[in-house]
């Protein structure tokens, strides 16, 4: 995700925030840490009014605040792996409590005390995986805060899922959103986005400056209002790709969008929001795509009702070009599968993504460079050989066209946890699942190689972490939840390669450090868990004027990278990376949502849900 150009003083200016000032953020010398500013509802877990009686005399046998035990706060599937963190000054081994009978179902021992880098917190695992009876239960160890209460049961993020879908829905431009599908966060619609100006960096013979376009639909990209192709490109792609992978799961969903009940899944409808917007982003004369579409600056804390002012498209670009070719060539092979509902529409996809990769090739080393009079999100990217890797990747299998493979030239593509700004996991992902259908040219032992060996890294990263996630001191970067859940999802194809429940095993770890086995003590993900966010950078979420948050997003999470926000001063080293975390509105560079953050949140939940179904 970008960074805001917002300056403190603009953003103060929109409201009162806790801790902002003309540096944008509080003295050096007083940290933040994974805690909320004064106006928050939300606090820390020392602090907490939920402590349990057996909490309550646990710390008070202690001169020193005990620490709570972090669990993932919604729970697993009977099967799953079952884990749970205890900070240092526990002792003895563990138990797990049936929160129905306060009685002991489980015991057991603590592995080994060690120190987590990224936190700077030695702690001890507790293993709980053999229990597999459905209930609610927490875990309990002397001298340390009982856990959060979680569930173990045969569905355990079939909710979580459907919201992390649904969210999407309410980042939707150019619509009403009725109480019918959007019950509390009702709202009106937002930025019609049918007369859009060419800006002068867009400007060509065909459509000179100033020309009006229509590019209506689309999602709002993050807690601002612009449309961002390569944002949206990832993001879209893995929604797509969830569908591929997991027909069966998503056939069944109904999220409660106003297309339920069609003869799509609402997956897909909910894709074709943005896929019809994207359309409208290429340019019909030379199949270039433009970059994005946002006002010259950022709208204050307001309604997309009220975000009034013109709208630009700005800039082609390589980057904005080849993902679209690349997600255009994924969605018009699912799109196929519903040729009685969109006619032609999977033809013309594929069209457009051709003549993408036709501008691309003309043009392969465009990046995109802000016009000095816009300042809304830059997603610059100067590197664009993961892009055509990607483009190249999802036109073979869609066309079974060899030169496409033969563009990819696998041989010189790494692999690496995916992002907006390197794609190239992402073709290696989808020729993974499509292995059995390629040509004879493809190399099917690399593709599995390729996958398999970034696995086997983000698993032993989980192996050698105290808190037994696959988190480093370098994965604490602006949007480092999104990163973990993109790691998992990797691990998923791992497992679906091999059938090995370790890399499963993994992912539902990283799952789980999401919903809160983690140090902050937060579950990221809004509405669910014991202590999620309530002051989310989203617009919506701070102008409606309701308490709750919109549910269903997951929130960037902690991050030493602020510039000037709210949440930039924490303490200095990489002691403190794990706890950089700030559910305050201000703090846009850990407390941000965003749609490709919330894309792996969808792909893992699904995925561990059909794995369980099974």
């Amino acid at each position: 995700m970008k960074p805001f150009n917002l300056t403190a003083t603009a953003l103060c200016s929109a409201l009162i925030l806790a801790g902002c000032g003309s540096s944008g953020g509080g003295s050096s010398d007083t940290p933040i840490i994974s805690s909320s500013s004064s106006s928050s509802s939300v606090t820390s877990s020392e602090s907490s009014s939920s402590v349990s009686s057996s909490e309550s005399s646990s710390e008070s046998s202690s001169s020193v605040a005990a620490a709570r035990i972090k669990v993932n706060q919604l729970g697993f599937a009977p099967e799953a792996a079952k884990m749970a963190v205890v900070p240092a000054g526990g002792s003895g081994g563990f138990a797990i409590i049936d929160t129905a009978t306060d009685s002991e179902v489980m015991s057991g021992d603590l592995g080994a005390y060690n120190t987590w880098a990224p936190a700077g917190q030695s702690v001890a695992l507790a293993d709980f995986s053999q229990l597999q009876t459905p209930g609610t239960y927490v875990v309990r160890v002397q001298g340390a805060l009982d856990s959060d209460p979680f569930t173990i049961g045969e569905t355990p993020y079939r909710a979580l899922n459907a919201a992390a879908l649904k969210a999407y829905y309410y980042n939707r431009a150019s619509t009403e959103l009725l109480p019918e599908h959007a019950g509390t966060w009702a709202r009106a619609a937002g930025h019609p986005d049918t007369n859009v100006l060419v800006h002068a960096s867009a400007a060509s013979a065909e459509r000179p400056e100033g020309t009006v376009l229509s590019a209506p639909k689309g999602w709002y990209d993050a807690g601002d209002f612009g449309k961002y192709i390569v944002n949206s490109g990832i993001s879209t792609y893995t929604l797509l790709a969830a569908l591929e992978h997991y027909g069966s799961f998503y056939a069944a969903q109904d999220i409660g969008i106003p297309e339920s009940g069609n003869a799509v899944p609402d997956l897909l409808d909910e894709a074709m929001w943005n896929l019809e917007w994207m359309l409208d982003m290429q340019d019909p004369a030379d199949g270039g795509v433009y970059h994005k579409l946002t006002t010259k600056n950022f709208a204050g804390a307001v309604m997309p009702a009220e975000g009034t002012a013109q709208r630009y498209v700005v800039q082609k670009g390589t980057a904005a070009t080849l993902n679209f070719a690349a997600v255009m060539a994924t969605a018009s092979r699912v799109v196929a599968e519903y040729e009685t509902v969109y006619s032609g529409l999977a033809d013309e996809m594929l069209a457009a993504a051709e003549s993408a990769w036709q501008w691309a090739q003309n043009n392969s080393n465009v990046p995109y460079n802000q016009p000095s009079d816009v300042s809304t999100g830059a997603y610059g990217d100067g590197s664009f050989s993961d892009e055509f890797a990607w483009a190249a990747a999802e036109l073979y299998i869609t066309t079974g066209d060899d030169q496409y493979y033969q563009a990819m030239n696998p041989t010189s593509v790494p692999i690496s946890n995916p992002g907006w700004s390197n794609t190239a996991a992402l073709a290696w992902m989808s020729l993974a699942h499509h292995r059995n259908q390629l040509t004879e040219l493809a190399d099917t032992s690399l593709i599995e190689s390729s996958i398999l060996s970034l696995a086997d890294n983000i698993r032993a990263q989980a192996t050698a972490s105290a808190y037994g996630v696959a988190m480093t001191n370098g994965d604490f970067y602006w949007g480092s939840n999104g990163g973990a859940l993109n790691k998992a999802m990797m691990l998923m194809q791992a497992y679906r390669l091999s059938d090995d429940m370790s890399y499963a095993n993994a992912a539902q770890g990283l799952l789980d450090y999401a919903l809160g086995r983690n140090p902050t003590d937060y579950s990221y993900v809004t509405g669910f868990g014991e202590r999620p966010p309530m002051h989310i950078h989203h617009r919506q979420s701070e102008a409606d004027g309701i308490v709750d948050p919109v549910p269903g997003f997951l929130a960037g999470g902690p991050n030493t990278d602020a510039p000037s926000d709210c949440g930039g001063n924490y303490p200095a080293g990489s002691e403190a990376k794990a706890r950089a975390y700030l559910d305050d509105w201000c703090s846009y560079s850990t407390n941000e949502v965003t749609i490709n953050w919330n894309a792996p949140l969808v792909y893992v939940t699904g995925a561990l849900e059909a794995l369980y179904a099974d």
